[in-house]
């Protein structure tokens, strides 16, 4: 391989490759996950400063952003952007305000679709099929992923094989590819000693060669001599420019923790911290987990339960795995989520996904915003929030048992008691609805395939059936029409044998699990 093929450039001189019309895209997730966060910022500096490029399609698997101003907020500006495709966008208002206001075109696709359509653009493919998204708010039927109404080319389309229906996912023509490692050798091999993940990285860097496009790559150290072969991630053949960042952290949070990285370094645990509704639901949940599980946490909530395992000694009995790569430690929480402490192992998020979408996963624990008398599940879009789905849809649809998580309704006040909850304030809003807004998990879905689902809230826990919702238990000191049936707009049914919390749940100490 030639030495030095490729180029060592300034921020703002490598984004001047980027040309009117361009497709770009983004590599990493979250707050600050592998994201190449200078090449961003520079490009969205350079339009603010010389009003080019115009009208990107701008192209994101996972979510990128710290909730303010990084990530894909440096560069959500009216007249850059002309469409953004994103796995997530809660993490960038800035985006989101513009898809809100028909500034610009968004569609919203499944994490673990997006990571697959990388791959697909990579060899060539013309897309994607899978039944992931069937009967959500992704399916031609119910909106097809669309963001707003100036959003009209239809991306994703309904097929059949063999008398089954399944979407079909259009991939993509791929300009610039935009990534992050930790370090390149001498012939520009990209490693990623000090990354919590390496996302789709490879995929996306392929997907921009074939196309006859560029690759522009940030990293933290340019190295002499030759790295190990089976440590690159991105091979340098496939890198064009490389952009320096000497401070460049882990994450926007964590500037480096080797516990994110090595299996056996400390790590202190002052974050994992439990309480009110969270604490209560987290320990509730906790209580479905069994030995041997492999089982996915999302974002929010449902974040709890690794940390209730740990307080009670069994995180050694089975394994925890995040769609971000990381598997076989304990999730990061709040914003630095999709890292994991003390990893076994992290891997391309593309086929770790392969494995949730062929039903590997035992439990997923999951988060909700409206449920409604269908077992429907919204997470993504409700009133005026746009957060989308991430790898919600991936997860849900093909997980064995599905633990739904959340407060029973919006802004209430609870006082906990040792053996149940008071109810001081029921909330302002209900959660549990006639219709969601948008379907993230179709409940008649989970039914034809056979799925186990429970929701659960401090004050109720309810299971899906082919009759509906039905109410199994109820907290101690709840008033099951007060402060349960009142605030919801149905009426679920109630199990005959309608049971008590345990009340080990509201306690302080181990649960015994």
């Amino acid at each position: 391989m030639k030495v030095n093929s490729f180029k060592i450039l300034q921020a703002e001189e490598a984004v001047k490759h980027i040309k009117d019309g361009d497709t770009v895209v983004f590599g990493g997730a979250g707050a600050g996950h592998a994201v190449p966060d200078k090449v961003m910022d520079a490009l969205g500096a350079r339009f603010v400063k010389t009003g080019y490029p115009r009208k990107l399609k701008t192209i994101h698997p996972c979510g990128i952003g710290d909730n303010d101003s990084k990530g894909l907020n440096h560069i959500a500006h009216e007249g850059l952007i002309d469409t953004n495709i994103g796995g997530f966008w809660g993490n960038a208002p800035k985006m989101v305000t513009l898809a809100k206001e028909n500034k610009i075109k968004g569609y919203n696709f499944p994490q673990g679709i997006m990571s697959h359509l990388m791959r697909a653009s990579a060899s060539n493919k013309p897309g994607v099929i899978s039944q992931v998204g069937i009967k959500t708010f992704v399916d031609p039927e119910h909106g097809g992923g669309k963001i707003n109404e100036v959003t009209l080319e239809d991306l994703v389309q309904r097929i059949k094989i063999n008398g089954k229906d399944y979407l079909f996912y259009n991939s993509f023509k791929i300009d610039v590819a935009i990534i992050r490692g930790t370090s390149i050798d001498s012939e520009g091999n990209l490693t990623m000693e000090e990354e919590v993940g390496s996302f789709s990285m490879l995929s996306i860097a392929q997907a921009a060669k074939i196309n006859n496009g560029i690759v522009i790559a940030q990293v933290k150290n340019i190295n002499k001599g030759h790295c190990i072969p089976g440590q690159v991630k991105v091979p340098g053949i496939f890198i064009d420019y490389i952009v320096q960042d000497k401070e460049q952290g882990m994450t926007f949070i964590s500037k480096f923790d080797q516990a994110l990285v090595h299996r056996e370094k400390y790590y202190t645990d002052k974050e994992f911290q439990l309480e009110g509704i969270k604490r209560i639901v987290s320990r509730r949940a906790a209580m479905e987990l069994y030995k041997g599980a492999i089982v996915n946490l999302g974002y929010g909530m449902s974040d709890g339960i690794p940390v209730v395992a740990k307080e009670e000694g069994i995180t050694d009995k089975m394994i925890f795995m995040i769609e971000q790569g990381a598997s076989g430690g304990i999730p990061t929480m709040g914003l630095n989520f999709g890292a994991m402490y003390n990893p076994s192992s992290i891997i391309d998020d593309g086929y770790q996904f392969d494995f949730f979408h062929g039903g590997g996963l035992d439990i997923a624990y999951l988060g909700f915003a409206q449920i409604d008398k269908y077992g429907n599940v919204n997470s993504s879009r409700f009133g005026n929030v746009l957060t989308g789905c991430g790898g919600f849809i991936d997860i849900s649809q093909n997980a064995k048992k599905l633990v739904f998580c959340g407060s029973f309704s919006v802004k209430s006040k609870i006082q906990i008691t040792d053996e149940g909850l008071k109810i001081e304030n029921t909330g302002k809003f209900n959660k549990f609805i006639n219709h969601v807004e948008q379907i993230t998990f179709s409940g008649q879905l989970a039914l034809e395939n056979e799925q186990h689902v429970l929701y659960i809230t401090e004050r109720a826990v309810f299971k899906l059936t082919n009759e509906g919702l039905v109410l199994i238990e109820i907290a101690a000191g709840v008033d099951l029409k007060t402060d349960v049936l009142d605030m919801m707009d149905f009426t679920p049914l109630i199990d005959k044998s309608v049971k008590i919390m345990d009340s080990s749940i509201f306690r302080i100490g181990c649960l015994g699990l």
